[in-house]
This record gives C-alpha cells, sequence and structure tokens, in this order.
C-alpha cells in the first residue's frame, strides 16, 4: 500500500517570506493581510478544507545583512521584514478550526527554557492539543545584539546549549506534573495535590532552573516537535529530540540520502524511521492544465526581486556570495550560519558555473525549495515520485503567492491525491501527534529522550 503524504503549509507572519517581491503581485495578499487576524482565520479555513496536517510558522528576529555588508536589500525589497510575532495569532485560528495543526518557531538561543516550557503548554491547552515547536538555536547576528547577548555563539556550542536546554523543557512539561495532579476536589477543598507537583532543581552549566512547571499537563505534555538542522550536529539533535524534520533538498537523491543517514542516527539514540516524520520543502505552481501553470510561472517572475532574494540566502549561510567569483567557491567552506545550504548550488548543478546574476534568479521563485510547476496530475506525479524516490513522509508547502497558492493547491492538487489514495479524506485522533503518528498517541512515545531526562525527584 503506497505511503499517504502529509501536507504542511509553510509561511511566516511576514509580507515577503521565500518569494521576494510577490507583494506586488494583485494575487498576493498578505502586503496587509499578514497583520490582520482575519487573514489568518481565513487561510485556516482554506488548510483544514484541504486536510492539511499543519501551518507552520516560520520567525526571525534581525535582518539579513550579510548581502553587500548592509540590510538595506532586505529591507528594501521586504525580505521576511517586517515580521510579526507567530504565537500570537495561534489561538485565533484554533478557534476557526477543529483538526489543523499550528507550528511554530522559536529560538533556544533568545528565550530561557522555563518561558518556552509555558508558552508551548498554554498553546497546546488553548488549541486542545495541536500545538508543535520548531526547536531553532538561530543564525542572524543583529538579532543576538538586539537581544544583548553579545557575539554569537559558534554553530555547535549553540547546539549544545540547546541539549541542556531541551532537559529543562523536557523536565518541566513531561515530570513535574504528576498525570492526577489536578484534583478539582470540592468535597475536600483540594484544587491540586501538593504532593504530586515537583520541582525539577535543574542545575547545569548554561541552566539553573528549580521549576515547578507553571502549567498543568496538556492533552500532548510536550507539543510535537520539529527541527531543521541539516550539519552533522544538527542531524545527530534531530535524530535525539525531532518528530517532525524540515529538510530542504534540490532532488530525490539528496533527499534519499539525508533520509538514510537520519535513519542511522536514529538508531544510535534507540529510536526508530517510524519515530519520525521527514518533510523536504516544495514550491508548488498549480493550474488546470500544463500551459496555464507555466503562465503563472511566467506571470510571478515578473514580480520577482533578486536582490531580495540574495539578501536572504547570504543571510542563511552566512557569506556574502557578492564578493566570491562565482557560487561554486561556497563549495566545503565553513559557516556558524545555516551549514546544511552551503553547497547547494554544486548539488543543483554540479557542472554549472553559478554567477550571482544566475543564483538571483534561481531563489527569486521560491528560495531554495525545488519548483513543481503543472496541471494537478503533474503535480501530484511529482510529489508521489519524491515520497517513493526520496523516501520522504510527505512536504512543506511554500506556495508562491499567498494565500492563492493554499487555495490553488487544496482545489486542484489534494483531490487529485485522494483519489490516488495518497491523501486524508478525514482526520485522524484529535490531537496533531495522532495525525502523524495515529489514533492514541497524543504524548511522546518510550523511546524519546524526554523519558530520560529526570529530574531529581524521580531518580
Amino acid at each position: 500500500m503506497a505511503k499517504r503524504i502529509h501536507m504542511n503549509a509553510f509561511t511566516q507572519c511576514c509580507i515577503g517570506h521565500h518569494s521576494i517581491g510577490q507583494w506586488k503581485h494583485p494575487l498576493d495578499r498578505p502586503l496587509d493581510g499578514y497583520r490582520d487576524i482575519h487573514y489568518w482565520m481565513d487561510l485556516a479555513r482554506i488548510l483544514e478544507e484541504g486536510f492539511f496536517d499543519t501551518l507552520f510558522l516560520a520567525d526571525v528576529h534581525g535582518t539579513y545583512s550579510v548581502y553587500r555588508g548592509s540590510r538595506d536589500a532586505a529591507v528594501r525589497y521586504g525580505t521576511q521584514f517586517p515580521s510579526n510575532d507567530p504565537t500570537l495569532i495561534i489561538p485565533a485560528m484554533a478557534a476557526v478550526t477543529q483538526h489543523l495543526g499550528f507550528a511554530s518557531t522559536f529560538s533556544t538561543s533568545y528565550f530561557p527554557p522555563y518561558h518556552t516550557a509555558k508558552l508551548f503548554s498554554t498553546l497546546d491547552h488553548l488549541t486542545r492539543g495541536r500545538v508543535a515547536w520548531n526547536i531553532v538555536t538561530s543564525y542572524l547576528a543583529d538579532a543576538n545584539a538586539n537581544f544583548g547577548l553579545g557575539e554569537m555563539m559558534a554553530h555547535d556550542q549553540r547546539y549544545d546549549r540547546a541539549e541542556e536546554y531541551m532537559q529543562v523543557c523536557y523536565q518541566l512539561w513531561e515530570h513535574s506534573w504528576e498525570e492526577d495532579a489536578m484534583q478539582r476536589d470540592r468535597e475536600r477543598d483540594m484544587l491540586i495535590d501538593p504532593a504530586k507537583v515537583h520541582e525539577i532543581n535543574y542545575r547545569g552549566e548554561y541552566f539553573n532552573v528549580p521549576g515547578p512547571h507553571m502549567c498543568e499537563p496538556s492533552l500532548q505534555r510536550t507539543p510535537v516537535l520539529y527541527q531543521a538542522g541539516q550539519s552533522g550536529r544538527g542531524v545527530a539533535f534531530a535524530a535525539r529530540h525531532a518528530e517532525g524534520i524540515f529538510a530542504i533538498h534540490p532532488n530525490t537523491d539528496a533527499c534519499r540520502a539525508a533520509v538514510r543517514e537520519l535513519s542511522a542516527a536514529l538508531a544510535l539514540e534507540g529510536r526508530s524511521r517510524d519515530d519520525i516524520k521527514y518533510f523536504p520543502g516544495v514550491t508548488v505552481i498549480v493550474a488546470p492544465t500544463d500551459a496555464e501553470a507555466e503562465l503563472k510561472l511566467e506571470t510571478c517572475r515578473q514580480y520577482r526581486s533578486p536582490e531580495g532574494a540574495l539578501a536572504l540566502f547570504c543571510g542563511w549561510i552566512g557569506v556574502d556570495i557578492s564578493k566570491l567569483d562565482s557560487a561554486q567557491s561556497l563549495r566545503d567552506m565553513h559557516t556558524d550560519s545555516i551549514q546544511g545550504l552551503i553547497d547547494y548550488f554544486s548539488i543543483v548543478d554540479p557542472e554549472r558555473d553559478w554567477t550571482l546574476q544566475d543564483v538571483g534568479d534561481y531563489l527569486s521563485i521560491g528560495s531554495v525549495m525545488p519548483k513543481i510547476v503543472g496541471s494537478p496530475q503533474t503535480v501530484a506525479n511529482e510529489l508521489e515520485r519524491w515520497m517513493d524516490e526520496g523516501e520522504c513522509d510527505g512536504f512543506n508547502l511554500v506556495p508562491v503567492t499567498q494565500p492563492q497558492g493554499f487555495r490553488d493547491f487544496a482545489d486542484l492538487v489534494v483531490p487529485e491525491l485522494q483519489r490516488r489514495g495518497r491523501m486524508r479524506s478525514a482526520y485522524d485522533g484529535e490531537t496533531l501527534r495522532e495525525s502523524y503518528f495515529g489514533r492514541g498517541q497524543a504524548r511522546l512515545n518510550e523511546r524519546h529522550v524526554a523519558h530520560r531526562c529526570l529530574p531529581e525527584w524521580k531518580r
């Protein structure tokens, strides 16, 4: 039986997410919609009608200032700037949906773990178990400065700190409150049994957190955990912690190789490939016919801003490629930013000598996401090929125009995938974790490292 495709919608509370310049397109609404709660509520309805698993919200706390040594290009072209806080819109979207999950990026570098644990427990309560956390260590230097953190830690040190951060969160979520601590006993006048609420008394190199957790256990206790690291250190972190992986691969060969690398890393952690869902990002432009889809793409190209796209890419990798002879020079370079993207263009076409203009043009539609353009049948064929050859579990969809691109996918591609038995026609379970892993699996399974991160009172 063919594996079912899980679909996540990927966007950000900003005007220009991955297709910089499309705010000029007459079908693109985030110019004003990104700051309008009704825009987000409408989008959530579209996605639930299309049986998406999750609305995945990216976030950053700084500007893309690496390209030509200035943030001017990023600001001029609206490259993920301005950008609002995604966690604040989740409850409103949850109120108009019943099944759609909501994932938010939240940084281990900027916010203390005690705050993060309270925030995601609150969201899990308000969504009735439909929230996920995309764990990031962050990479923008001026964001570090804005939070008063001084010089940014080296790439691997940020992961070392994040390991300790996760231990704190797990102890708060999983081990501070016993399951029956909330008594609600009117006759004995006992709301909570104090003997069943415990301090965690965590002491480490980076954090000292006594606890207890401020929130009673939510339906999932721990939110569904996403991670997007593709460096060696990132893969090891994901194998230990993640339940969902957001990945970026230019082709199915790279995707398959990464999935197999992750599978080996999972085995070292005593986990199974079935414990994790793998989601490469894709940009889809769909229309009733292939010719109409190509026309849509050509229309979108009229509105692109290549320099804004270059600002985005340079910020990701931490290298100003305007100073390089060609993009091929990036191969084998080390960066303290997103190491997994540093040799991206060498994989896309290892024989091509990528000029700066070539890179900007390529990135201006869907950035580094592979582009799938065509009729519903063409798009469905390509998604099935990625599933089967790339050995993934679904996709993070990054449309060019929003929300129209999501609506087009829901109206045209989803019915085609349903006819092929590759997408659901009804939701399973009540929580987001059940949506991914099946009814009755609302909590982290017993193989997850959270069950080994015990506080003093449990040791």
